[in-house]
């Protein structure tokens, strides 16, 4: 807050609206529910305002792009509306939820993640869209749609898991187009812990909103503990934490890394808070949060707190070299304090808490 008072004035951001403050944004969200500070709101406020105008249109956000991305942010709004009572942040909620209608779909009716990736399910987009399209229909649709929500987690499962190691592989082409896609399968070549931190992060938000008595619940519950169990396989032994190449820890160039470990945390805490998994997962938990702070968190002389070994962005397709291979993975910016790492940690450590104190 001191550091970056302004997040769309960080480095490279440029005003634009992006995907990352909702990251962030949403661990000040816990931290403010958790203290019933009222600092914390005013920092979210004080970060969506300016973007969201009067008559709910969003600075710098296009509905013709069809991406995914800019979903993200939006799940700040519902509390905005509800805490403020401000109508433009409900209407620029249903300008978000009008490109969920419009927004272009696989055949088997999960959303395109861009309409410049045409055809491709990433388990990123998971995260970016179905916790907001499911808190929207909660709020203001209430007369169904869940079904839709359940879909684009049972539809990514199944293209994109490994049925080997039971990891989810970063992406999927339905066309089979794309230059870095299995031509049999579609699939991406390589498990890329944020993408599966992302993926993991959707559904324990997704089941915390869910109606449990919805019978799309327990395959959603399903989806979320095979995924973990998976994951659980490849927590490395010495940290607790998990490598940027998931599946590859003693290969050379891999790295323990921040976001994809929080991401993971955060999703096992919810997930034994919400009774999704049993109370075993406890020690992996307590492995997995103290690997956080001993491997990623350093405190300066200033007493500020530095989250280290961030992966800076990775992706599929665009460019030449974003070819999904495991030298493509460790070759992107490993940086500190990235908005996406810190959001995870800020999320995974609130919700550590969380479910501690209700012990």
């Amino acid at each position: 807050m001191e550091r970056t008072p302004r997040l769309y004035e960080d480095h490279g951001y440029n005003g634009r609206w992006s995907y990352d403050y909702g990251v962030i944004l949403k661990g000040f969200e816990r931290l403010w529910k958790a203290t019933g500070d009222e600092k914390y709101f005013r920092y979210i406020e004080e970060n969506v305002a300016p973007f969201v105008q009067e008559d709910g249109s969003i600075r710098g956000y296009r509905q013709d792009e069809f991406n995914i991305d800019h979903l993200n942010s939006g799940k700040l709004l519902f509390a905005l509306h509800k805490k403020t009572g401000e109508d433009k942040y409900r209407k620029a909620a249903g300008l978000l939820r009008e490109q969920l209608k419009r927004h272009p779909r696989t055949s088997e009716g999960a959303f395109w993640h861009k309409q410049i990736y045409p055809y491709q399910i990433w388990l990123d987009g998971l995260y970016m869209g179905a916790p907001f399209y499911l808190e929207y229909l909660l709020s203001y649709e209430p007369d169904g749609g869940l079904e839709d929500v359940a879909r684009q987690f049972i539809v990514c499962e199944r293209h994109t898991k490994d049925p080997k190691t039971g990891l989810l592989y970063h992406a999927w082409d339905e066309k089979r187009a794309q230059p870095w896609c299995d031509r049999k399968t579609g699939r991406s070549p390589n498990f890329w812990g944020r993408s599966l931190g992302w993926f993991v992060m959707a559904l324990a938000d997704v089941l915390e909103l869910f109606p449990a008595d919805h019978r799309d619940y327990p395959e959603l519950a399903r989806i979320l503990t095979d995924t973990l169990t998976a994951l659980r396989s490849y927590q490395d032994a010495a940290s607790g934490v998990w490598h940027q190449v998931v599946d590859a820890g003693g290969r050379k160039g891999n790295y323990l890394e921040a976001s994809a470990s929080s991401m993971i945390a955060y999703a096992i805490a919810k997930g034994i808070r919400l009774g999704v998994l049993p109370a075993e997962w406890r020690e992996t938990l307590a492995r997995a949060y103290n690997g956080l702070i001993e491997e990623f968190v350093l405190e300066t002389k200033e007493g500020w707190v530095n989250l280290n070994k961030t992966c800076q962005v990775a992706g599929l397709g665009g460019s030449s070299r974003r070819d999904g291979t495991y030298a493509y993975y460790i070759s992107e910016p490993i940086i500190t304090n990235d908005q996406k790492g810190l959001g995870a940690f800020l999320q995974a450590c609130a919700e550590y808490e969380l479910m501690a104190g209700r012990d």
